[in-house]
């Protein structure tokens, strides 16, 4: 089962206990629930329900795990030659740790499906 939802401007496909780094919210802490009602997609295995342009009713509800993750740093520099013009600056993005926890769409037929066992195990049990 996913889901996909809208986040801060971007479009993300997530799945129940899937760790992912959204945009930095200020005062969430460790432990602290979050509940994403934007859900434009879900997907139970065998049908599949899409938003126009969301869901009613459906949430998904995320644990944040790390309050703050910084991204990579970003260098900036300019250069103007023969003008001893020099410009450098610098970013880095702060980001907050989530991990999904449930995936809420009223009405989902959810199907579960069985694993297969692998080749090579089958082949082991006939000799």
């Amino acid at each position: 089962m996913f889901a996909i939802i809208e986040e801060s401007g971007h479009q993300i496909r997530v799945e129940e206990g899937q760790v992912l780094a959204i945009d930095y919210r200020d005062g969430a802490e460790v432990g602290q629930t979050l509940t994403f009602d934007k859900v434009l997609l879900a997907n139970g295995g065998g049908t599949s329900q899409i938003g126009r342009p969301v869901l009613e009713g459906a949430t998904v509800e995320a644990e944040v795990i790390e309050d703050l993750v910084k991204g990579p740093k970003l260098e900036v520099q300019k250069f103007r030659r023969r003008k001893n013009s020099r410009r450098h600056t610098g970013h880095r993005q702060k980001y907050t740790g989530v991990k999904i926890t449930a995936i809420n769409v009223p009405n989902l037929e959810i199907v579960e499906q069985q694993e297969e066992a692998a080749p090579a195990e089958e082949a082991t049990a006939e000799a």
